[in-house]
């Protein structure tokens, strides 16, 4: 059976093929989708990311570059600085989803085999999701504190200072009032999730921008804003360049699984232009909610407030004084945070999980199951410093960054911009072989090695580089994934 290429850019495998795919045991979920059932359009690339990207884990993590000195100016270089990288990122390893219509742990199989592909699979369906999904809850749990206590006067006495796992009990309430509804939006289904992206996320961008007009008020205008600074010490490049590495951690989960909103796309130029306008756009009213809310939160508390603290950032949303303004931005940040969880985490750990196990798993109930782990590693934890979030952040990256890089190099260097369809639907409990090997040993092999590499500083504290390297880990890794697999698969070349 040959491959119908329906336009110049896009291609479809054909109805006969995919139902011989289903056949063999792949679910819906997994199979690549025809051109003709695509449904984003450049509209949807924009939007997606416009509420998710004011989600309060990723104003927590901005906090924490203030805390490390960084002034205004550049606290908005650096986060502009990753927009541009987030955008690009999703741009490429997003193309050969879009082309083909495959997800992400289907291409995966391309990189490292079919076993092989199991380790980034679940390091994005399950580490990354289960940990960003908590992390998230809770950032939007500490948040609906405030809107509670707003509405309910005396909400944080609930419990007379008592603690379940650590947590408060009126957060834990809170905790459980956002799981319900996150995990409610996502069983709604992905057309559900469309079309709520498509109008609540502009939604968002409306009443973030309402904010930044009265902060800047508080703060005393523009000038004030943009001259504020929590910690008065120099920052040399390596720190800039960390804080960068960081902030585009927090959003390399999509940029490694970008293939399974790409797939959707009814064009190759959808996300190509969708993404820059929205994640750009979204990242300057981003910068400014960051630095005019600071600003103000420096007035209303006459500079008393504990910039090492990634809870800080409440205390920052709180200074704007209205509480009714107060109660509906937070409520608009937490759509985008309920946003981020759906579509950045809860989702790729569904189709993660079942394409790997479709006999066990829907998208759904391996969904759901990422939630239900999610709570349970306590993720509070991880908030209790902007320390312990950053060394998050380098251990996410460690590994989402040399996953990119693998996958870069093997779809543009190693396979030239070709899938092999057939090779990953292979009917290997059939029987069939298939062309694509169980183990590719230099993608899993260079994963591990990278891994270990970037988070060797975590332990060896007196080798300087290995510190650094931590610190970039990011950057790091996806330098080793896609230098190491260009050299090793152009060494391969020449041996055949």
């Amino acid at each position: 059976m040959s491959t119908i290429t329906i336009d110049p850019t896009l291609v479809d495998p054909g109805a006969e093929r995919v139902a011989e795919y289903s056949r063999r045991g792949y679910a819906d979920d997994v199979l690549p989708i025809r051109p003709a059932d695509r449904t984003w359009k450049t509209m949807q690339f924009i939007t997606v990311w416009m509420g998710p990207i004011h989600n309060i884990l990723s104003y927590f993590t901005v906090v924490g570059f203030f805390a490390l000195g960084l002034n205004a100016w550049q606290v908005v270089a650096a986060i502009m600085t990753s927009a541009v990288i987030v955008s690009i990122g999703y741009i490429l390893n997003g193309q050969a989803a879009a082309k083909y219509g495959v997800p992400f742990a289907m291409q995966l199989r391309e990189a490292f085999g079919h076993k092989g592909a199991l380790l980034p699979t679940w390091i994005r369906g399950i580490i990354a999701g289960v940990v960003f999904f908590g992390l998230t809850t809770v950032s939007s749990a500490k948040a609906f504190d405030v809107v509670f206590a707003t509405i309910f006067p005396g909400f944080m006495d609930i419990g007379g200072g008592g603690t379940l796992l650590g947590l408060p009990i009126p957060t834990a309430i809170s905790y459980l009032v956002t799981w319900v509804i996150t995990v409610a939006l996502f069983l709604g289904g992905q057309k559900f999730l469309g079309r709520f992206s498509t109008w609540a996320n502009p939604a968002v961008f409306v009443l973030v921008v309402i904010a930044v007009v009265l902060a800047v008020v508080n703060a005393g205008g523009f000038g004030e804003v943009f001259a504020f600074q929590a910690v008065h010490t120099a920052v040399t490049p390596l720190i800039f360049v960390s804080c960068v590495s960081a902030l585009v951690s927090n959003w390399a989960g999509p940029i490694v699984n970008t293939g399974d909103y790409t797939r959707n796309a009814t064009s190759m130029k959808a996300p190509a232009v969708g993404f820059p306008i929205g994640v750009i756009g979204s990242y300057i009213l981003f910068t400014l909610v960051t630095v005019s809310f600071m600003a103000s939160l420096q007035v209303a508390t006459g500079g008393k407030f504990d910039i090492n603290s990634p809870g800080v950032f409440v205390q920052a949303i709180n200074s704007i004084g209205n509480p009714f303004v107060v109660v509906l931005l937070i409520l608009a940040m937490n759509v985008g945070a309920i946003a981020f969880c759906v579509f950045g985490n809860m989702l790729p750990a569904g189709l993660q999980l079942t394409a790997q196990m479709p006999k066990v798993f829907t998208v759904k109930r391996a969904a759901v199951l990422s939630a239900i782990l999610g709570t349970l590693i306590l993720p509070w934890a991880f908030l209790e410093n902007t320390d312990v979030l950053f060394l998050f952040y380098s251990f996410i990256g460690s590994m989402f960054g040399p996953i990119a890089g693998i996958m870069l190099a093997s779809y543009f260097i190693e396979r030239k911009r070709t899938l092999d369809l057939d090779g990953i639907y292979a009917d290997y409990k059939g029987g069939q072989k298939g062309s694509l090997p169980a183990y590719n040993w230099r993608a899993v092999g260079l994963l591990i090695v990278s891994f270990v590499i970037t988070m060797s500083g975590t332990v060896l504290t007196n080798v300087d580089v290995l510190v650094q390297l931590k610190n970039l880990a990011f950057f790091a890794g996806l330098f080793i994934g896609f230098v190491g697999y260009a050299l090793l698969t152009l060494a391969a070349r020449r041996r055949a």
